[in-house]
This record gives structure tokens, sequence and C-alpha cells, in this order.
């Protein structure tokens, strides 16, 4: 009895799995690379792992957000692009093996999965229309006849068994085929780089055309004692490099500053505007440097950084479209800023004239805006979280009221307006620190934006509360550096931090998550003195 007079018709054994198993996989990898060259065309937030991802954020409960935050920091879009593409893998092994038998079935799978794709593309939104599911359509198809023809190729299917000399050529017939989409799939792969870098060459080179001008109203200069020279302490100006970067795009975008343009409208505006970026450009510039936190930073996280930011009074421009603030009877109470992304962040439109620094912002440490940080133009306000403020990539603001519209975070829990808290973080000895006895510097950073802050105290265990030496202050916008020598003893030990800000209030020990309006509590760090 010959070997396939054994094996009863349609037995598949998992030795023979595994060529549907690659079939499924070298099929996803034709599909996927193959959509990423037409969004390379298109553009890249159309590609399926982008729009897929972006669905999944905007469908994701804010505590489980918030989650991924802490738990990943800024590297938490890796690890969702990393986890779809793994779910992805799993499902082209799924349909591998389904196709060995069921040939057509394997194939309306992976059109499925693109239709998929398609929906999450064009539900975006930043959508531009039909044209952002071309890139998951075109995917699929390309996936879907892949499949077909390597399951074909494999000869497993519910039929009598096949001659030896068959199955050899149908063997060299897979290994030919896996062999050719794998090269077309790589092909497909660059090109889809090369014509994204195509389409972002205008925005690279327009930012390398960006002359910043001289501010009409420079920033004052950095008193001298504002940066203690402790060793493990936050710089005061935090590099651009190391400054944190909390949003939702998986596709940093890449916007072209000679086609971008700003527009204002909405209730109690008069005489709407629309701006270019070298109308922005012409316009009195201001510098400060101001202090920005995110709302997800935990007591003593990192989301916190200090910058000197440039660019153009919010407030003028809204004087000049003739708002009023509420309290002088405007009819709008809030700014509503949209990113190119479909972003919205809402703002209190008092918050914005009442005097601080709030900037439409063109440069961050006397460099045009990088573009994870909002190239060309992006929001700052002080003394207000990110998440109701701080609109990176922006092109559209509108007044309206609380009432009548909720923005994008508030629709998912957050709160509507959102102050900065008074917080304090020991940035040295770090959390499990093993110094030695003697005199040890604790030291580390204070922040309560648009109100200041007074005074920083440290407490040993279950010790007095000690007042720390304050470096000298900058404004009442940026944080501030803060040392206490603490000559320590053997053992082990808890140092906790609390400040006060300018108004007398003392930062509260309640510890509260950052949902919905930003954390509390005091932060604490455990050493062990050798």
């Amino acid at each position: 009895m010959t070997e396939n007079e054994k094996e009863p018709r349609g037995h598949s054994s998992p030795l023979r799995l595994l060529p549907g198993a690659l079939s499924g996989v070298l099929a996803g990898c034709a599909a996927l690379a193959v959509a990423e060259a037409v969004a390379g065309g298109v553009r890249p937030q159309s590609g399926p792992v982008v729009a897929v991802g972006g669905a999944a954020i905007d469908r994701t409960p804010a505590a489980v957000k918030d989650w991924a935050v802490r738990q990943f920091g800024t590297d938490d879009k890796l690890v969702l692009r990393l986890g779809i593409l793994a779910v992805l893998a799993l499902l082209a092994l799924a349909l591998g093996i389904t196709a060995l038998r069921f040939r057509r079935t394997g194939a309306v799978g992976v059109l499925l999965f693109g239709a998929v794709g398609a929906v999450a593309a064009t539900s975006r939104p930043d959508s531009t229309g039909v044209a952002d599911a071309l890139p998951s359509a075109a995917g699929a198809v390309a996936g879907a006849v892949t499949l077909y023809v390597l399951a074909g190729r494999l000869a497993l299917h519910d039929r009598a068994p096949a001659p030896a000399g068959a199955r050899d050529w149908d063997r060299r017939g897979f290994v030919l085929a896996a062999g050719a989409t794998a090269v077309a799939s790589a092909g497909a792969g660059l090109l889809g780089r090369a014509l994204s870098g195509a389409g972002n060459r205008g925005a690279v080179a327009s930012r390398r055309a960006v002359v910043l001008p001289r501010p009409a109203s420079p920033a004052p200069p950095v008193p001298r004692g504002a940066a203690l020279r402790v060793p493990g302490v936050s710089p005061f100006v935090t590099p651009e490099g190391s400054f944190y970067r909390v949003d939702t795009a998986l596709v940093v975008p890449k916007v072209d500053a000679t086609s971008w343009r700003l527009r204002l409208h909405g209730k109690g505006v008069t005489r709407p505007l629309t701006l270019s970026y070298d109308d922005l450009l012409r316009r009195d510039q201001v510098e400060r440097d101001i202090t920005l936190t995110c709302v997800s930073n935990e007591v003593g996280g990192p989301y916190v950084g200090n910058a000197r930011w440039t660019g153009v009074r919010l407030a003028d421009l809204l004087a000049e479209c003739g708002v009023e603030p509420p309290s002088r009877g405007g009819p709008a109470d809030q700014l509503v800023a949209r990113s190119v992304d479909g972003m919205t962040i809402g703002t209190p439109v008092e918050d914005v004239m009442d005097g601080r620094d709030a900037l439409l912002a063109l440069g961050m440490n006397g460099e045009p805006l990088p573009f994870a940080h909002g190239f060309p133009v992006r929001m700052v306000v002080p003394g207000l979280y990110g998440f109701v403020s701080a609109c990176k990539w922006i092109e559209d603001i509108e007044l309206t009221t609380f009432d009548s519209y909720d923005p994008y975070w508030v629709k998912r829990g957050w709160a509507r307006r959102a102050p900065v808290r008074t917080q304090s973080r020991i940035d040295t000895p770090k959390p499990f620190a093993r110094p030695r006895t003697g005199m040890v510097m604790v030291a580390g950073v204070a922040w309560a934006q648009h109100r200041g802050i007074g005074k920083v105290e440290v407490r040993v265990d279950d010790g007095p509360w000690q007042q720390a030496r304050l470096a000298a202050e900058d404004s009442r916008d940026t944080w501030r550096q803060w040392s206490f020598p603490w000559r320590a003893t053997k053992g082990g030990h808890t140092l906790t931090v609390r400040a006060t800000d300018r108004t007398g209030a003392v930062q509260t020990d309640r510890r509260a998550r950052t949902i919905p309006d930003g954390a509390t509590g005091w932060h604490s760090v455990v050493v062990t003195v050798g």
C-alpha cells in the first residue's frame, strides 16, 4: 500500500498544515505590502494598520488608554501597532490553514478583513473620502489572490490523491510562487516607503525653509540660579528629543507649511479669518518659557517639560475676529481647535483671553516646531493640561459653547475644564537607590503653571516637613527646581515632597487617578542608605 493510500482523503497532519500556515502569512505580507504601497500614493494615514489602530484608539475606553500610557509611556503607539500586526499574523495563519481544504473560503476571509480596514479608514475623523478605502481594498485583493494561488499549488484539497510526480510539481510550484510573493511583497513595501517619503518631501522642505523672525516680545532672560547644579535633576529647559509626546496619532502628520491654512470662525466671530503660515510669521512674535503637563502624568511621572515657545498671541487674533470673552458678554465660552488628523480639543475662551501668554506657537527652543510637536502650528496655553489646550497640527478654530459641543476627550469621560494641579517630583535620588551615609542632595522640580510655586517641603520618613531651597523663579508659567541637603543615616528611608503654590494652596496628599482632570497626591521615593 502506498503512502497516499494509507492517509485518508482530506486528512491533514500537523506537519502538512505548515505549508498552509506559511501560505496565509505570505498572503498577509502581500496584502499589507500592497496596501502600504497604495497608501504611499494616497496618504500614509489611510494604510490599514494606521486606520485600524486609529479606530481602535477612538473606541478604547479612557481608563484603558490611561493604563496604556502608564504602562508603555510614549511607546504606547508602537505597542498598539505591534499588537495589530500580531493579531493579523494569527488570522493569516488561520486563513492559510483553512484554505488547504476550503480555498475560496480562505480567500473570502482575506477580502473581509480588507473591508474592515476600508471601513476604518473612511470612518476616521480626518478621512478624505472614498480614496482612503483604496489601500485596504487593493491589499485585500492582492492577499486573496495570493492565498488562492498558493493554496492551489499545495494540492492538499479534498480530492483524489495526486500521483507522486504531480505532487512534486505542486511543491516546486508552491516554492516558486512563495518566493515570487516574498520578492513582490518586499518590492511593494519599498515602493510604499518611497512614495510616502516623496509625499512628505514638500513638508520637510517647507520646514527647512522657515526662518523664525526675531520676537517683538522676547522672553526675559532666565535668571541666574534658575538652574541648580545638582546631578540628576531635570534640566530647566527640556531638549526637544526629551520632551514628552502624548497624542493619538499613529503616524506623525507632516504638513506642508506653504499650503497650510488656519480658519477662525464661529459664535461671536464678526470678522472670520483665514491665515497662512506666512501671515503668522509676519505678525509680532512673542517668545516665552512655558512648562507643559499632560493630564496622563501620574504623581512623580515624566510627562511634563519646559521649553521656550515662539508664536502669536491667540487673544490678539480672537480680538481681531471681534470675539469678546464671556466675562464681557461674549456668547462663546469654548474654543474648539481641530487638528489635521481630526483631533478636537476644547479650551475655555476666558482662559485664552485673560492676559496669560496663550500662543499659536511656531517655534520651540529657537527652532521651527518639530513635526512630532505640531509643525507648522500648535496651541500652547499656560496653566491648562494639554488635552484642553495643546492642539498640535492645528488647522481650525471654532468659537462655540460647552453646552453645544463636546470635543474628543470630553466624549470619553475627561473633564471639560482642567487647570494644572500643583505638583512636585523627586528627581534624585531615584527610587530604590542605595546612597551612602552622610550628606545626600535630594532635588527635583515643582510646578503650578500660571500660579507659580511659592514653597517646597521635604519629609524624611514620618518626620517633620522641612523647607527645601528653591531655585530662582523664571516665571509663574514655568516649573521651579528645588534641593534639600539630607544627612542620611543607615537603613531604609522614605523621602516625600510637597509644594505650595503662590495662592497659598498646599499640594494635597489625597491620591487621585489622572482621570478625569489630573492626578493628585504626594510623590515619595524609598531608598536604602548603606
